[in-house]
């Protein structure tokens, strides 16, 4: 199966994924314009009830996303991987894949727990080349530093999605084997996984670049005819900048520039939405299929291990456990 194949036939995941994303963009927008009208009502505080409102529905976010969008994201995975080493998948694969999931990871903790183990290893090993940038010294040792931490971070949330990947494939293994065997094929196959960067960075500008911009000038449009509530909302921040003895920028206090800022922020949340939707699915096909060919070629053995016990204490822990 090639990668837009595949891609097509688990893109069912992608969209159950937007309607969660939709259902908590909604909650989100609600719970904020519900805390600014009841509080400005209330006591002309609707600052305040805008930050309330949104840490009420990031609450809400965070909840849907643990109980549901995982289970979503992670058959979406064990698919691509099935797919990439079986070259088939079958028919009802939105079922096939809720139920490897369940039967992986019998519960919603255990889930966690490796994918926590896989993300902490990644993250040890990231801060130690993070930190060949700083042992540079001065301003430019942390802004080489500050370069190769943005692109590991990028790198590392791919590559917890290949571990894992490998953990639904050596599905006759423990989960925790399968994982130190995981963030093994990486460091031994090093060189040749890396050509993934130029599809990842590539494809992320372009469609980044794209989606925030057309987004941008599309909620602007439409803000610019709430004009009274941007003026309420520029008169909210220039108070409580006063109340805590602050000067605002200019920039800041302009309804115009602040309906931009709105805008703008919207845009990139939608476009975080729809490259996590169906952008980054279609890239991670790729990558995945890189990772697994690897892997199946040299599975990591015993001794293989070795090469991550010096350089992440959670890997070292991981390992002794096996034993």
């Amino acid at each position: 199966m090639s990668n837009k194949e595949v891609y097509k036939k688990t893109l069912i995941f992608s969209v159950r994924s937007l309607l969660l994303s939709l259902i908590s963009l909604t909650l989100f927008v609600a719970c904020c314009w519900l805390g600014y009208t009841i509080m400005e009502k209330v006591n002309n505080k609707g600052l305040i009830g805008l930050g309330i409102g949104a840490v009420i529905a990031i609450i809400i976010a965070a909840l849907i996303s643990h109980f549901f969008a995982y289970a979503l994201k992670a058959a979406q995975i064990a698919m691509i991987t099935k797919a990439v080493t079986e070259d088939e998948l079958p028919d009802d694969v939105y079922h096939e894949g809720i139920r490897v999931v369940k039967e992986r990871f019998t519960t919603v903790a255990a889930f966690f727990f490796v994918t926590g183990i896989i993300k902490g290893i990644f993250r040890q090993i990231g801060n130690l080349i993070t930190g060949a940038g700083k042992a540079l010294g001065g301003d430019t040792g942390e802004s080489i530093a500050g370069v190769i931490s943005g692109i590991i971070q990028v790198l590392i949330a791919y590559l917890c999605d290949c571990c894992l990947g490998w953990v639904f494939y050596r599905s006759d293994q423990p989960a925790t084997r399968a994982t130190c065997e995981g963030a093994v094929i990486f460091f031994k196959n090093g060189k040749t996984l890396l050509r993934n960067m130029g599809r990842i960075f590539g494809m992320g500008l372009l469609s980044f670049v794209g989606i925030v911009a057309a987004f941008t000038g599309i909620f602007y449009l439409i803000f610019s005819n709430f004009n009274a509530a941007f003026s309420s909302l520029a008169a909210e921040i220039v108070e409580a900048a006063e109340r805590m003895g602050e000067t605002v920028p200019a920039f800041f206090t302009d309804p115009n520039n602040l309906s931009l800022i709105a805008a703008a922020l919207v845009a990139v949340f939608i476009w975080n939405i729809i490259h996590g939707t169906f952008v980054r699915p279609f890239v991670l096909t790729g990558v995945i299929r890189n990772y697994m060919e690897a892997g199946v070629k040299n599975i990591p053995s015993e001794s293989d291990f070795g090469i991550l016990d010096s350089k992440s204490p959670k890997f070292a822990k991981l390992h002794r456990e096996l034993s």
